[in-house]
């Protein structure tokens, strides 16, 4: 397969040096398994590889490790179909999310997109505030956020659904779909032509699986019947991985995201916020808590006279503490990190220039 039409780019070519060239084999990522990935190579091999320990060692977390889309340098042992990953080439697009549980550290779900689907369904599983942070999560990524709006065979009235984004989101494109039906899949062929990569990223049971199908013209991954209790599908992928489409294009399919807290989201929320960031700046007060009753605040003002959403306003000083919060935790991480590669620093000269007796008494 021609590298170009995986997303092979001048942007990648320029960081190749020529001892990388001489000494690797360049591929993309398809799959990440555990403590495996599959790897497309310039030949069209799929093998598996893993990271090298080198690799794994002066990472600083688990984001600088390879991720499904990534572009890496290689050693490939074709007869056994194994290798190892030496390099990570630099990311054109990422979209991260911090780790899921206590642990701070950034998870990259996928890299070098161009264009990430935020699936929702139209049925009970619509929510609005829900959207707002996967569109937070998308802006911060670099690719271009697409709504998708699944299951309109469930719903009577999608254009109140849509009216309802395009208030909160004016210049992201908006496409309403039926898996089931087939209807308007035909407006998503221009994402997906030839060296395009987009992502499918949603909650459990939104159909994301099912569109795929849909998509590809056959049954290529296991879906199951929605419950009648919620309308929700059961939950099968578990794994992202990456498609090939007719049209030349790939798309990464991902498990429904349970827990979404983003990782980089200074611009990210003035991009997805942008009617209540610009409501902010007119506050009086630079330091302005936008609370009912505080004098001079405009978010307040714009809450009164309609033109903002409680709920929204509500949503985004949400995000504003978890960003200011994890920024504590990294700044915490970073303190204690730097803390301890001193002390391995000062163990090593301790043992270079005094005898080993003298750690012994």
């Amino acid at each position: 397969m021609n590298s170009i039409h995986l997303g092979w780019s001048p942007f990648f070519e320029n960081q190749l040096t020529s001892g990388d060239r001489s000494h690797y084999a360049t591929g993309r990522i398809l799959e990440e398994r555990k403590n495996f990935y599959v790897l497309l190579t310039e030949d069209g091999s799929e093998v598996l590889v893993s990271a090298a320990g080198k690799l794994q060692y002066e990472a600083s977390g688990r984001g600088e490790l390879p991720a499904v889309g990534d572009w890496v340098c290689a050693t490939v042992r074709s007869k056994e179909g194994r290798g190892t990953i030496h390099r990570v080439l630099e990311r054109r697009t990422k979209i991260s999310r911090k780790n899921a549980g206590a642990v701070t550290d950034e998870q990259v779900l996928a890299a070098n997109i161009d264009t990430v689907f935020l699936v929702s369904s139209l049925n009970q599983e619509f929510n609005s505030r829900r959207i707002e942070r996967y569109l937070a999560l998308a802006w911060e990524s670099g690719a271009r956020p697409v709504v998708l709006l699944t299951k309109a065979d469930l719903c009577e009235k999608p254009a109140e659904a849509i009216a309802e984004i395009e208030r909160m989101a004016p210049f992201v494109p908006v496409h309403v779909v039926s898996a089931l039906v087939g209807s308007g899949l035909d407006a998503l062929a221009e994402y997906l032509g030839p060296g395009q990569t987009c992502v499918l990223l949603g909650s459990s049971g939104v159909g994301k699986s099912t569109l795929v199908n849909r998509i590809l013209g056959e049954e290529r991954l296991e879906v199951r019947e929605i419950r009648s209790s919620d309308g929700r599908g059961r939950h099968t992928t578990t794994s992202r991985q990456m498609i090939f489409l007719p049209e030349g294009g790939m798309l990464i399919d991902t498990p429904g995201i349970r827990e979404l807290q983003l990782w980089n989201a200074d611009e990210a929320l003035g991009n997805a916020f942008n009617d209540v960031a610009e409501a902010a700046s007119r506050c009086r007060f630079t330091d302005c808590g936008h609370h009912p009753g505080t004098p001079g605040c405009a978010v307040q003002s714009a809450i009164e006279s309609g033109a903002l959403s409680l709920e929204r306003v509500a949503n985004w000083s949400k995000l504003g503490r978890e960003r200011a919060f994890l920024s504590r935790r990294k700044n915490k991480k970073a303190l204690s990190e730097e803390k301890e590669r001193w002390k391995a620093i000062e163990l090593a000269d301790r043992k270079r220039y005094f005898p080993e007796e003298f750690f012994n008494d």
